[in-house]
């Protein structure tokens, strides 16, 4: 066995190379005859044009050969360098080959692709240059990714059904390149559920914070899109004071659930240290409890307990319950997904993720691109799959 290893790492290395020369050969072997072919089609081209073929004569000809030059066409293959035909009216590209368009329709797609999936643009550009041989520039990438911003207002102006039985609402902060400086944009999202599990990120816009008329805005949108509220049955959200407000205005008939993961870290924010495992575990009990009514025992008890060394903190749990226990009102096997704004902030994960490499962005149209590309993907990845626990409850 001790003298077949290093034959055996040989053959390896020796099979090794054979195939890799192999294939280098093939392929280049493969885009050679693709440039002479391509040349020889902007020949005939251009004869055709004329009338007459090289070194014949013609009395009718009205224009006249004026050489070649070089362009070159990005594919599957790598770099195709063509030998273009031209008059001297004009330029004859091979047939198949649209005018102007210097890249394939499959690197193009890879350029959006990897975009899209998280790759920053300048990592695109030698992601590409690994496969065609040629670098793009970071302002390339940018200019094939706006071929999105049809499918961006698409997104915004869809119709809405009004099937809806629950709607999460929350927020999530960018970073956005302004020339007074880097700002802060708020990016208001809706993400809907239907009685049958299935489900959908409904919406998204821009604002500068997450006031009352920034989400009567989103609100808004949605119900001139479809979304009138005729089986919304709750509303969860982080809480946010302008957001409870803008729901009255837009869909008062619909039961509001806040947020129990803020709650519990807006309570623990304004407790001593020492406090924070015993509050965490009565609070706890709260939203953990049997049925409605224990749950308000279980405030009860937090408050007698409590009130003494935060007053504040208990009175404003209090003030809140009615919002915090609303969850309490439908299907048992729900509760545990309707008592936080959980599987909005899962998407909110992917945005943070993809928007990282990018530090900032340059202009607020990429933002919109970015996260519809976010949430497209995801839309799709959820069109054939249900949320178990609401089938279930269905």
């Amino acid at each position: 066995m001790t003298t077949l290893a290093p034959w055996t790492e040989q053959w390896q290395h020796f099979t090794s190379e054979i195939r890799d020369q192999f294939w280098g050969d093939l392929t280049q072997h493969t885009r050679q005859s693709w440039q002479d072919l391509l040349g020889r089609l902007s020949i005939e081209a251009r004869d055709r044009y004329l009338g007459v073929r090289e070194y014949e004569r013609s009395p009718d000809r009205t224009d006249a050969r004026n050489g070649f030059y070089d362009r070159d066409f990005v594919t599957r293959l790598g770099t195709l360098r063509v030998r273009v035909a031209r008059t001297r009216q004009r330029a004859f590209l091979p047939a198949g080959l649209v005018r102007l368009e210097r890249r394939a329709a499959e690197v193009l797609l890879l350029i959006r692709e990897a975009f899209l999936r998280g790759l920053s643009t300048r990592a695109v550009g030698r992601v590409v240059a690994l496969i065609t041989e040629e670098p793009v520039s970071a302002q390339t990438v940018s200019r094939v990714t706006r071929a999105l911003d049809q499918a961006v207002a698409q997104f915004h102006h869809a119709r809405l059904t009004d099937d809806w039985c629950y709607l999460f609402l929350d927020g999530v902060s960018l970073r956005v390149r302004r020339p007074s400086g880097r700002k802060r944009v708020q990016l208001l999202v809706a993400y809907g559920v239907r009685a049958n599990g299935t489900r959908q990120l409904l919406a998204f816009t821009r604002s500068t914070g997450e006031s009352q008329a920034a989400w009567e805005g989103l609100l808004l949108d949605l119900y001139r899109r479809g979304l009138e509220g005729h089986h919304l049955q709750l509303v969860v959200t982080d809480g946010c004071p302008g957001l409870a407000a803008a729901l009255q205005t837009v869909y008062p008939r619909a039961a509001h659930q806040r947020c129990w993961v803020h709650k519990l870290r807006n309570l623990l924010s304004t407790a001593r240290r020492r406090d924070h495992a015993a509050l965490k575990a009565d609070a706890q009990a709260i939203y953990q409890a049997a049925d409605r009514a224990e749950a308000v025992a279980q405030a009860q008890a937090f408050a007698r307990r409590w009130r003494e060394g935060y007053p504040q903190l208990v009175t404003r749990l209090l003030r809140d319950l009615p919002e915090l226990l609303a969850f309490f009102q439908c299907p048992r096997g729900l509760w545990r997904k309707l008592r936080t704004t959980n599987v909005i902030e899962r998407c909110f994960v992917e945005v943070r993720r993809r928007t990282r490499p990018m530090v900032c962005f340059v202009n607020v149209q990429s933002v919109e691109r970015i996260i519809f590309s976010i949430f497209n993907r995801f839309n799709l990845e959820w069109h054939p799959r249900t949320l178990r626990q609401f089938t279930q409850a269905a």
